[in-house]
């Protein structure tokens, strides 16, 4: 009877009693109070700090920007700020540049006012500076509509240095208009005073053609000086506003020491070419003169094998220290027996071009050559080089248990040279891309299946 009588008995209350409950609904309190004041000051996504105001804007869509510290919602916009004027710069430098070319070169050339030579010498490399600027600012372009379309209002996902880096050959575009600059000017003063029907051309020009905006001829010519020297400026705004954890923050760092680096390298051409004008100077440090002397031996390199700039890539270079035995002892006796000399040293390979569009869209194809180039110090500030570059096709890499520290690389039926770095690593390095492409280019890698033939006759073949 008690059993029946208590499973009649209904339970009203939550089963754990009054002082258990009262504790529940006070921990559950506290902890709703906790996540509360958590939320009021949740940290920053972009720097961690916990400063956020307590009142969000309810109003606000995006919910990114409500996570965000005031000083990280600022910059945010500073940098988005300064994205949008680069590539709106870069889109009105080539508007100028097509103004040049549709309502300068294109109407004196039909009209015959000048010959091409003339034309060529005013005009200098316009249609590459064209053509780079329009693939730079399609890909630029569609960086900043893919960043919208993934709904990223703020373009925290467009990598302006990474874009640029990919641009960099466009630079020495550059060079070789600001260094014909001076001689450029020089020609078009003469014409103009030579020829009345270009004199008045040019004057018809600039006041009845509203898409000159009144200016003249010499206006335009200076855009590409002006553009190149406005890059380090706008690329400086990017990274002041961008925080060091962002994963463009290296990228804009080494574009804007490298497009400095080139300014100083025209600087230093045009000083030697004796003209009168310069570019805006900047800071020079170490690592930018290094740089500046990178560029002077590259240029070297390419006007040697006589390379197109566009399809040569420079996969190794520096400081090599280079010897060249008398004989095939030299293993025995060790590498110490022999005299070195410092050498800067470079190693190209020539690609071949999938298709033929243009420059910066067209990927690397297989390798047609690979040379070694080498060049003494500098003398009288200009580089010299040892010899006529070693083609590796022609040449046979080896290395000897007995002086790890050395590789040799010997010129069939020429000469043998044995080089090293400071650094043993270093040398293995160079050693296994110099052999890589030794044995990928090497007419004698069809005999005894890509060994060197032993029985080839030249004086420094060991025995």
């Amino acid at each position: 009877a008690t059993r029946t009588k208590s499973a009649d008995v209904e339970r009203a209350d939550s089963g754990i009693g009054q002082m258990p409950a009262r504790k529940w609904r006070n921990r559950a309190s506290e902890t709703l109070s906790s996540l509360q004041a958590w939320e009021a000051h949740r940290p920053c996504t972009d720097c961690g700090e916990r400063d956020l105001p307590v009142e969000t804007d309810v109003q606000n869509c995006n919910q990114r920007r409500a996570d965000l510290c005031e000083k990280c919602r600022k910059r945010r916009t500073e940098r988005k700020e300064s994205v949008l004027e680069f590539v709106n710069t870069e889109a009105s430098y080539g508007e100028d540049l097509r103004i040049i070319k549709e309502e300068f070169y294109l109407p004196m050339q039909a009209a015959g006012l000048l010959s091409q030579e003339q034309l060529q010498g005013i005009f200098s490399n316009i249609q590459e500076l064209i053509d780079l600027n329009e693939n730079f600012l399609e890909i630029l372009q569609e960086e900043i509509d893919q960043a919208f379309d993934q709904g990223d209002e703020d373009l925290m996902t467009v990598c302006i240095g990474e874009v640029f880096l990919e641009f960099v050959n466009m630079l020495p575009a550059f060079q070789t208009y600001c260094l014909q600059q001076s001689s450029s000017v020089n020609m078009l003063n003469a014409l103009e005073k030579e020829k009345e029907l270009l004199r008045i051309f040019l004057n018809v020009s600039q006041n009845d053609n509203t898409a000159l905006r009144r200016m003249n001829l010499r206006s335009f010519l200076m855009a590409p000086l002006q553009r190149v020297t406005k890059y380090p400026l706008l690329l400086s705004r990017i990274i002041k506003a961008t925080t060091e954890y962002h994963p463009d923050h290296g990228s804009l760092r080494e574009a804007k020491s490298r497009i400095e680096s080139h300014l100083e390298h025209i600087n230093m051409k045009t000083k030697q070419e004796g003209n009168t004008w310069t570019l805006r100077s900047f800071r020079q440090d170490s690592k930018k003169k290094r740089e500046v002397i990178n560029i002077e031996m590259r240029e070297t390199a390419l006007k040697t094998v006589g390379w197109l700039r566009e399809e040569t890539r420079f996969v190794m270079e520096g400081c090599l220290q280079l010897a060249q035995p008398p004989d095939g002892q030299w293993v025995k006796k060790g590498s110490k027996t022999l005299k070195f000399q410092n050498m800067q040293v470079l190693l190209l390979v020539n690609m071949k071009r999938v298709s033929e569009s243009s420059l910066e869209s067209a990927e690397p194809g297989p390798v047609k050559d690979a040379v070694l180039v080498l060049i003494r110090d500098k003398n009288n500030g200009k580089f010299h080089l040892l010899r006529e570059p070693l083609r590796l096709s022609n040449c046979i890499v080896s290395t000897d248990p007995d002086c790890d520290d050395t590789f040799e690389l010997i010129e069939i039926r020429r000469e043998a040279f044995v080089f090293r770095d400071s650094d043993r690593a270093r040398t293995h390095h160079w050693f296994r891309q110099i052999r890589r492409y030794s044995r990928e280019l090497g007419s004698w890698k069809k005999r005894r299946n890509a060994l060197p033939n032993i029985m080839i006759s030249t004086p420094h073949t060991r025995p």
